[in-house]
């Protein structure tokens, strides 16, 4: 093997590259920062929530964010840990910006879900399980919050398993909770890590071990009832549980747990330790010629977010790719696959939420920015030009909540138009217009209102145009498959509209289902298809 092989090989087997998900308030943005501060990236976690003149979290980069606490779009982060390079991919909690977290999970190679101790599986966790289930994303569970009241663990774990039809390994048990809250028993080393007096700050936590066999020291640690308890609750994990199964891990049927609290830092180095040696190493990708292996020697990527205007300063679009196979080196010349050219990618950029750092090379499994200047759309694809591959496309879903957008200046049309354009390529919303009439009447088509408010925020503080709103009656789009029938002639139901996206797209726009059953009963020959893939 060469040494240019062996290099390579060498650095993408240390990779691992993560999204941690989970519904709002589980603790998923507390619990990221912990991980960089216990990984050396931050020297001081902040709070995500509380006084404004408290720090931000790190990963919410958007004013909105700061002001509102919560995560309106993903991050990206890297960072070393004990030879290991970490790629985190933190995604948006609230259903308003799911597909967003659809699109960045396609990017990761295994899941950690963070769960509300108190609250069990809430609606948001269900709907991004099943996307990890689709695609057979290991996911690791992050039971959070033990230093408040919580649920019994049996419950928990029962739940997990009931709603996802997946194994689950305890890899640590909680002794107590909130004020009663001691530790949780470890089970690899057998060793009881002790909560003590842990708080609410940004130091690391130093753990005490006792061993379960050390009675007397545990009797005055836990007090003699804990202490039997927690003797109990091993002999009927380790009779009555799975077996742990690596493979199965992987396969995404076995998850394992971990219980802890991210705000008081208890219980986080512990699971990044065991996380990064279970989880698995770059995966391969499925690509129009076949799976494409992460070890092979050939560059591969795909975009899988594009976001304009991360930093003040900089005021551009940045194209986020996850390098798939061999390494990246900057000012190469590379095939952009869908738009047929050749490209020289001269400034790299690796992440830290909206700060950016120029590199010379990256490899599978890390996220690399790109600058954009309008060339790249979700699930493109770059690749070596000695060996052209294209990746599959990642969908785009169907918006259920529609309004018309309007400018208040007239005189800032172009400052109009060109908000909505880069926005809607990014992918967080979707435009419609009436064929031929431009951008003088915008339809919106999202997910969730708060998409709305975070369209209106931005075009007033990153283009200078107010906006006024008003809601439409349309719930459903459909893409029209047909190249070759008059869409003018088409027969509709008087809630129904045919409009076109920003790509010159045919869609459907309709007021109900059984408009839609109108118009294929009514137009033979008619095809429409609930999502497009990119």
């Amino acid at each position: 093997m060469s040494d240019f092989m062996s290099d390579m090989k060498s650095e993408i087997d240390r990779r691992r590259t993560f999204a941690i998900i989970s519904h709002p308030d589980a603790g998923k943005t507390t619990l990221t920062e912990k991980l960089l501060l216990y990984g050396g990236a931050i020297q001081l976690a902040g709070a995500v929530k509380g006084k404004a003149s408290a720090r931000h979290a790190v990963s919410d980069w958007m004013e909105l964010e700061k002001q509102r606490g919560i995560s309106i779009t993903s991050s990206v982060m890297q960072f070393e840990y004990e030879g290991m390079c970490v790629n985190i991919l933190d995604t948006p909690g609230h259903q308003d910006f799911s597909e967003d977290t659809y699109r960045t999970l396609m990017a990761a190679d295994s899941a950690v879900m963070v769960i509300d101790a108190a609250k069990g599986i809430e609606p948001q966790t269900r709907k991004l399980f099943k996307v990890c289930a689709m695609r057979h994303i290991p996911i690791f569970t992050f039971i959070n919050k033990l230093d408040r009241e919580a649920r019994s663990p049996y419950d928990l774990i029962e739940q997990l398993e009931n709603e996802f039809g997946i194994g689950t390994y305890p890899m640590n048990w909680p002794i107590g909770c909130g004020r009663d809250f001691k530790g949780v028993y470890d089970r690899q080393s057998g060793k009881i890590l002790s909560f003590g007096d842990a708080h609410r700050g940004s130091a690391r936590i130093q753990a005490e071990e006792h061993g379960l066999d050390d009675t007397a020291a545990l009797d005055a640690l836990l007090g003699q009832s804990l202490r039997q308890t927690l003797e109990a609750d091993v002999e009927l994990l380790d009779g009555a549980g799975y077996e742990f199964d690596l493979e199965q891990v992987h396969r995404g049927q076995l998850s394992p747990v971990f219980f802890g609290s991210a705000l008081t830092n208890f219980g986080v180095e512990p699971f990044l330790k065991s996380f990064l040696a279970l989880t698995p190493p770059p995966l391969p990708r499925q690509a129009a010629e076949g799976e494409i292996d992460p070890f092979d020697e050939h560059f591969s990527a795909f975009v899988f977010k594009i976001q304009a205007n991360m930093n003040k300063a900089h005021r551009d679009r940045i194209a986020f790719m996850r390098v798939v196979s061999g390494k990246f080196e900057r000012d190469k010349e590379y095939l952009h696959v869908q738009g047929g050219k050749t490209l020289r990618l001269a400034q790299p950029q690796q992440m830290m939420a909206e700060n950016r750092q120029i590199i010379d090379e990256a490899y599978a499994g890390d996220i690399i920015g790109i600058f954009d200047p309008g060339l790249f759309a979700i699930g493109d694809t770059v690749c070596d030009k000695a060996k052209k591959v294209t990746f599959e496309g990642i969908p785009t879903f169907a918006p259920e909540i529609f309004a018309a957008v309007e400018r208040i200046d007239t005189m800032k049309r172009k400052q109009f138009e060109k908000g909505m354009m880069e926005i809607a390529q990014e992918g967080a919303i979707q435009i419609f217009h009436a064929p031929g009439s431009g951008l003088e009447e915008v339809i919106v088509g999202v997910v969730g209102v708060l998409q709305l408010e975070v369209l209106e925020y931005r075009l007033k503080t990153e283009y200078g145009v107010d906006v006024r709103r008003r809601g439409l009656p349309y719930q459903y789009v459909r893409w029209v498959e047909n190249t070759d029938m008059d869409l003018s002639r088409l027969n509709l139901g008087t809630d129904s509209r045919w409009v076109q996206d920003f790509r010159g797209n045919d869609l459907l726009v309709f007021g109900g289902q059984w408009s839609i059953r109108w118009a294929e009963e009514k137009n033979p020959g008619l095809i429409l298809r609930e999502f497009k893939q990119n």
